[in-house]
């Protein structure tokens, strides 16, 4: 109690102010302050008749006190939410491809249980590190997670798959080959003003595949010359290959219910491209709200896995 008085009286300026503020006497404030000096031996305030000031050990005491408050207002706040139910708003940053085809999908779920929790959504590009204006970020990687000051889960990995429409390969005919896609239209993203552009140096072979040597693939260079249309976003150059325009490099979770239905085809699956990771990613703090953990729960029920959820077997 003798801490608490101590802040809220140099907060307010004024013993009085303060008895005012926590309603005790004036006196009994005034007491408070002098115990917890008389018990650390050392002055903490000078007192005048106008106003009050804190000595250099007070100084030193107040910014300590109030690290120890805020300890303490967080281990009760945590305490407390054992049984409390999960309520408000979560503020979520996810990636525009991933969250029309994949996360959206699964919130009926998450409200059914979650009956008083809010997702307030903003999909407006992709991030390698937490923000920390949301409360959680969904992150996709094209290699190791950056370091910052944020917890990270993972969630799975996406496979970028290669894919054409039934219409355009009527028309163009189907690449059997990776040297074949010289002679084909390409799709490309080009996110944040950087093409990317695919190369053979971004596939593997296949143990038990021995079309291509490696020497023929190394001499091969960059593919696909021919750009029909380059787009800032995945979902528009997902819609100009459903269209018939070209060959796409997407990943697997944009393109999993296209390849299901027959809308895409997948194309040379002996090839691999960069695969993406996701993570699930929350601001470095000592107490995370319970509804913030219920969602990144959520998040890690419904998309953990060792391996491609949405590779499914004959893609």
């Amino acid at each position: 109690m003798s801490m608490r008085i101590f802040v809220r009286v140099v907060d307010e300026g004024s013993f009085a102010a303060a008895a005012r503020a926590v309603d005790f006497a004036p006196a009994v404030v005034t007491r408070l302050v002098a115990d917890l000096e008389a018990h650390l031996g050392v002055r903490l305030l000078q007192r005048s008749t106008r106003r009050i000031a804190l000595t250099s050990a007070g100084e030193q005491y107040l910014s300590r006190t109030r690290a120890i408050l805020a300890d303490i207002e967080e281990t009760e706040a945590l305490a407390s939410t054992s049984t409390e139910r999960p309520s408000g708003r979560v503020r979520v940053f996810v990636p525009p491809s991933f969250s029309f085809h994949q996360l959206v999908k699964h919130l009926p779920r998450f409200r059914a249980q979650y009956p008083d929790i809010a997702i307030d959504l903003s999909s407006t590009g992709l991030l390698d590190v937490a923000d920390e204006a949301y409360d959680v970020s969904i992150l996709l990687t094209r290699g190791e997670l950056q370091s910052g000051d944020f917890i990270a889960r993972r969630l799975a990995s996406s496979q970028v798959l290669l894919c054409a429409a039934p219409s355009y390969l009527a028309r163009r005919g189907t690449p059997k080959r990776a040297t074949e896609l010289a002679q084909h239209d390409s799709l490309v993203l080009n996110a944040g003003g950087q093409s990317r552009t695919w190369s053979t140096q971004t596939w593997s072979l296949r143990p038990d595949d021995d079309e291509d040597s490696e020497d023929e693939i190394a001499s091969i260079g960059a593919l696909m010359t021919s750009c029909a249309m380059s787009a800032q976003h995945a979902d528009t150059v997902f819609g100009a290959a459903l269209a018939g325009l070209g060959i796409a490099a997407l990943p697997s979770f944009v393109v999993e219910g296209a390849l299901a239905n027959g809308s895409l085809v997948r194309l040379l699956k002996n090839r691999r491209m960069s695969a993406l990771t996701i993570y699930a990613a929350m601001p470095t703090r000592k107490y995370v709200p319970v509804r913030t953990k219920a969602f990144m729960d959520f998040l890690v029920e419904t998309f953990a896995s060792p391996k491609d959820p949405w590779l499914k077997d004959g893609s």
